[in-house]
């Protein structure tokens, strides 16, 4: 199925037949992916007495708990409200949900014992290109990162030069497939989040960043249409279904 959108100043046709799905599964494992010092995932039916929720023990439902983390769990999409004393819910903040988004993929740079993802980098890859959202793929590109348990590990981040440089540039909506943008032990300094949401100037209300998204080799670089799918928690993050669909030229 072939729409033709008016986006802005210009009509960008997409085919809605073939939505290419960047999240990732929450499974209650412990090969879920995780971060933060915190357990897996749960997903378990109530009890009550002898009385178990699920079909196969004998009712009529299935009738699940689910305990997670939304920032250690995968795919997430959080506001402001992350960093700032005042909790500005996600979901009061983000009211629009299909951006011009193009992705990126970057081979981390060795900085002293860190592997970072720079200003220079993400500026040759955007150039002069105006876009609302930006998804930033890392190589190494491989399934592990699905399962992947990121505690104590030093992930990959962005320097706060580039989330600068992105605000600059009038990005919007920042994803990326590592647990954070920012360094895992920074002393809470947050340098990437606070630039690019600007807490020194005019809070930006209405950016986000997801985090722990999963880019699919087969999905090549270029300009997409997003659709940045949100569940409607009051909370400064929910969990994310970030949906892309190619650009017919």
């Amino acid at each position: 199925m072939i729409a033709t959108i008016q986006y802005n100043s210009r009509k960008l046709q997409i085919d809605l037949s073939k939505p290419l799905d960047i999240s990732m599964p929450l499974r209650a494992s412990k090969k879920n992916v995780n971060a933060w010092y915190v357990g897996e995932p749960k997903i378990e039916p109530v009890k009550d007495g002898d009385w178990v929720a699920t079909v196969k023990n004998g009712a009529c439902i299935n009738f699940n708990t689910i305990t997670f983390n939304p920032h250690a769990h995968g795919t997430h999409t959080e506001s402001v409200g992350h960093i700032t004393e005042k909790v500005y819910s996600i979901n009061q903040n983000l009211k629009q949900f299909f951006f011009l988004a193009e992705v990126i993929t970057v081979a981390p740079e060795k900085q002293g014992d860190d592997f970072v993802i720079s200003k220079k980098q993400i500026q040759y890859s955007l150039g002069n290109k105006k876009r609302d959202a930006i998804v930033i793929r890392t190589i190494p590109n491989t399934v592990e990162k699905l399962s992947k348990q990121y505690s104590h590990t030093n992930p990959t981040y962005l320097l706060e030069e580039a989330a600068i440089y992105l605000k600059q540039k009038g990005v919007k909506h920042l994803l990326i497939d590592l647990p954070s943008v920012d360094k895992e032990k920074d002393e809470c300094q947050l340098l990437s989040h606070n630039a690019f949401w600007n807490t020194k100037g005019k809070l930006r209300l209405d950016a986000t960043i997801t985090e722990f998204i999963y880019v699919p080799n087969h999905v090549e670089d270029g300009a997409y249409f997003l659709n940045l799918q949100i569940a409607p928690f009051e909370n400064d993050a929910t969990p994310s279904k970030p949906i892309l669909y190619k650009i017919i030229e």
